[in-house]
């Protein structure tokens, strides 16, 4: 069987680390976000790529859900001492050594594709890791504060803001430039199933889909979304300020309808959201179980059931 996953960073992590468990002989490639990359110090970050790669080759800081384990921070420290900037996004010591790897391919003159197979020689995450695209996309958030009204990094709205200033808009600059990395289109077209996990639907999800070519090429293709939404509110992070800006409701049944039918085939919601099941979504299957990913195999049980419900629409 061949599985392609659409992926942001820990909410799509953890749910690959199930899918794993729970189909362990299927051909899974993953299509990352990279709308949330970010030049610093010099060096080019991957948060959704590296929480993927780290997650599932077992490096990961579980408790974070980012960033590596056992990690130390003196660089950090040794940055601030010299006042440089930002001093709000924190990169460990141990996961320097992967931004370093990377920055240096890329000046080399290696896609940002060839620099991921390349990283996960060493990661081994069992799955077929491919950036959205080779070209540079970096999201970027119209917010107004003291300042006036600016356009900042979407890093910087969500680290250091902790999404506190309400977005006016959200801004992908360079997707509709950008072309699908190699390999993208093909995978998906010879994908027995697409499954969307619960990853943010407007700042990962949404910006693979907005790379030209791919929301058509997953849209002729058994899609099965899991909602990122549980009773009203996000299982993580502050999907719901991102939400906000492009004027979804925060809900299991919004973001299905923010999807549309056009794309999305079959949905899961939550226990807690089992009456958008009961009364049903024009076009979409939707299937009410637990969602909330407590352990690897809560996560493998979710992962079954979307691919079960892929199954039956196939």
């Amino acid at each position: 069987m061949r599985i392609v996953v659409l992926a942001g960073g820990i909410g799509g992590a953890r749910f690959l680390r199930g899918l794993k468990r729970a189909a362990p002989e299927a051909e899974i490639t993953v299509v990352g976000n990279t709308g949330d990359d970010i030049f610093l110090f010099g060096l080019k970050v991957c948060p959704d790529l590296d929480t993927v790669m780290y997650t599932l080759g077992g490096g990961i800081d579980e408790e974070r859900g980012w960033g590596r384990a056992d990690e130390t921070f003196r660089v950090k420290e040794e940055l601030a001492a010299y006042e440089v900037e930002p001093t709000w996004f924190g990169l460990g010591d141990r996961d320097l050594a992967t931004h370093i790897v990377r920055t240096q391919m890329l000046n080399a003159g290696y896609p940002l594709s060839a620099v991921t197979e390349a990283l996960c020689h060493r990661w081994r995450p069992g799955v077929r890791l491919i950036p959205m695209t080779d070209d540079r996309v970096e999201t970027h958030v119209v917010i107004t504060d003291e300042r006036g009204r600016r356009a900042i990094h979407f890093q910087e709205w969500w680290v250091r803001l902790r999404a506190s200033v309400p977005a006016e808009a959200i801004v992908p600059i360079g997707v509709e430039e950008a072309k699908p990395a190699p390999g993208v289109l093909e995978a998906i077209a010879e994908a027995d199933a697409v499954l969307l996990p619960p990853s943010n639907p407007v700042v990962s999800v949404g910006t693979i889909l907005a790379v030209p070519g791919v929301r058509e090429a997953v849209a002729a293709k058994t899609v099965v979304g899991v909602s990122p939404i549980i009773g009203g509110a996000p299982v993580r992070g502050m999907a719901d300020a991102c939400l906000a800006a492009i004027g979804v409701e925060t809900s299991a049944r919004a973001v299905a309808e923010h999807y549309g039918p056009e794309l999305l085939d079959g949905w899961l919601v939550d226990e807690a959201d089992a009456a958008v099941a009961d009364e049903g979504i024009a076009g979409i299957a939707v299937r009410s179980r637990p969602l909330l990913m407590t352990d690897v195999g809560a996560a493998a049980d979710i992962a079954r059931a979307a691919l079960e419900l892929a199954g039956e629409l196939r």
